[in-house]
C-alpha cells in the first residue's frame, strides 16, 4: 500500500476501508495481489449489478475493440450509440409505457443530477431545489447543494444555496411529512420559494437505506403536478435492478419528469450516465449542457448487452426470490441478536442493519472483510451494515455472505 499513501491523495476512502491491493475479480468474487478471495457485497457500489467482468458483455467489448470500433466521439452518431439507444428504447421505455428523451450528461451520476437541476431551473425559471433530509445526489456544487451530508457538504468549500432540506418519509414519527410539505407550499406566508423541482430517491443509498412507501412517491408526484413542480427521481444507485424492477419506481406507478440513471447502466463498470427528460420538457438549446466524454461508445456496446437480462421478466423474478431470501437472513440476524437493537432497511438487493450502537456497523464491515466479504457502511453515522450484492449472485454466496456477517457481529458484541 505504500504507493498509494506516498503518491496518491489523501482524498482517497475506500481503499482505507478495504486495505488491499486488488487483482483480479470475476462473477460475485474479488481477489487480492496475495491471492486472497472475497465475497463481494459491495458491487462498487452500485455500479456492477451484473457482476464483475461479465463473459458476454466482456465477449461484445473486446470484439468491439479489435474491430477498431469508435471509443471517443464527444456527442456524435456512432453505430453503438444508435444501437444503445434503440435497445434502450425497445427493451426498457416501450416496454414500460414510458417516453423520455435520453440525455448523455457526462461520464458520472453527479453530470445527471446536475443537468437534471438545470432542465428544471431553464423551464420552469424558478431556482429554488427542494431535496430530503439524509439524501445524497453527488459532489459537485449543483449535487452538494441538495444533498444533506453536513460533511461532504463542508468539502465544497463555499455557501450551497438555492436548495431547502424537508422531512423524508418517517424521519418524525408522529409527523406526515407530505402533510408539512403540501402545507408550506399552500402557505404564502411559510418563507418557501416556488421551488423548480423536488428531487428525491426512493430508497436512500448513502443516507442510511431509508426507503419511500408507494403511496408516499405517489403523493409526492401528486404535489408536484399540483404546484407545476418538476420531480426528479434520482435512480443512480436504486436503478438498472438494484431495487428489484428495473427503475425503482415502477411498483409506485408514477412518470417522473426526470430519471438521473448511472452506476450500472453500462453494465460492465464503464462510467455513463443518463439524463431522462419528458419531450415536453427537452429545451436545452444545441450545446447549452456539453461535455467531452459524453459518448462513452464502450458503455454502449456493453451496456446494450447487458439490456438482454430485460427481455423477459425472469430476471425480475430472480431478483426478487434473491431479495426476499436476503431479507429473511436480516430478520433472522436480528432476532438473534436482540442486543443489536437493530432493524432492517431497504429494499430488493439493497439492504441492511441499522445498529444503535455507534461505531458497531463499521466494526462488523471491517471484520467482515477480514474473514472475506467486502460490505459498506450506510448513513451519515455509518451506522448501517449495507448489503449490496451483485444481481446474479447466486442464494448459496448470500447465505455464505450472511454466515460472514453473523461472524462478525457476534465477534463484535
Amino acid at each position: 500500500m505504500g504507493i498509494f499513501e506516498e503518491l496518491e491523495s489523501a482524498v482517497r476512502s475506500y481503499s482505507r476501508c478495504f486495505p488491499k491491493v486488488f487483482e483480479r475479480s470475476v462473477g460475485s468474487f474479488i481477489w487480492d495481489s496475495d491471492g486472497q478471495e472475497y465475497i463481494d457485497f459491495f458491487a462498487g457500489a452500485g455500479a456492477l449489478n451484473y457482476g464483475h467482468n461479465h463473459p458476454e458483455l466482456k465477449k461484445k467489448l473486446i470484439e468491439y475493440i479489435s474491430n477498431d470500433g469508435i471509443s471517443h466521439s464527444l456527442d456524435m452518431g456512432t453505430v453503438a450509440k444508435a444501437n444503445f439507444l434503440r435497445r434502450f428504447q425497445d427493451v426498457i421505455l416501450s416496454q414500460r409505457g414510458l417516453h423520455y428523451k435520453v440525455m448523455f450528461p457526462g461520464p458520472t451520476g453527479t453530470n445527471a443530477v446536475e443537468s437534471a437541476l438545470k432542465i428544471a431551473r431553464k423551464v420552469t425559471g424558478r431556482t429554488a431545489i427542494i431535496s430530503f433530509t439524509n439524501s445524497f445526489h453527488g459532489m459537485s456544487i449543483g449535487s452538494l447543494s441538495v444533498s444533506s451530508n453536513a460533511f461532504k457538504r463542508k468539502g465544497a468549500g463555499i455557501p450551497l444555496a438555492n436548495s431547502m432540506f424537508l422531512p423524508y418519509e418517517n424521519y418524525f414519527e408522529n409527523l406526515d411529512s407530505l402533510l408539512y410539505v403540501r402545507r408550506l407550499l399552500q402557505d404564502r406566508g411559510s418563507g418557501i420559494d416556488m421551488p423548480a423541482a423536488i428531487i428525491v430517491e426512493s430508497v436512500q443509498g448513502e443516507g442510511g437505506l431509508h426507503k419511500a412507501s408507494f403511496p408516499w412517491l405517489r403523493e409526492l408526484r401528486h404535489i408536484c403536478d399540483e404546484f407545476g413542480i418538476f420531480f426528479i427521481l434520482d435512480d443512480i444507485q436504486t436503478g438498472c435492478g438494484r431495487t428489484g424492477t428495473f427503475f425503482s419506481f415502477e411498483p409506485a406507478m408514477i412518470e417522473p419528469d426526470v430519471i438521473c440513471l448511472s452506476k450500472s447502466i453500462s453494465g460492465y463498470g464503464l462510467p455513463m450516465a443518463l439524463t431522462l427528460i419528458k419531450p415536453e420538457f427537452d429545451q436545452w438549446l444545441p450545446g447549452e449542457h456539453n461535455g467531452t466524454f459524453r459518448g462513452n461508445n464502450l458503455a454502449f456496446v456493453t451496456g446494450a448487452a447487458a439490456l438482454a437480462y430485460w427481455e423477459s421478466d425472469e430476471f425480475e423474478q430472480e431478483i426478487a426470490q434473491k431479495a426476499a431470501f436476503l431479507a429473511k437472513g436480516i430478520e433472522h440476524l436480528l432476532e438473534k441478536y436482540p442486543r443489536l437493537e437493530g432493524e432492517r432497511r431497504g429494499r430488493g438487493l439493497m439492504q441492511g442493519i441499522y445498529c444503535k450502537k455507534a461505531g458497531f456497523a463499521e466494526s462488523v464491515c471491517r471484520t467482515a472483510f477480514e474473514n472475506g466479504l467486502i460490505c459498506e457502511t450506510s448513513g451519515a453515522d455509518n451506522t448501517v451494515i449495507k448489503m449490496m450484492p451483485p444481481l446474479v449472485i447466486s442464494t448459496e454466496l448470500l447465505a455464505k455472505g450472511l454466515e460472514i456477517i453473523d461472524f462478525s457481529i457476534r465477534k463484535n458484541l
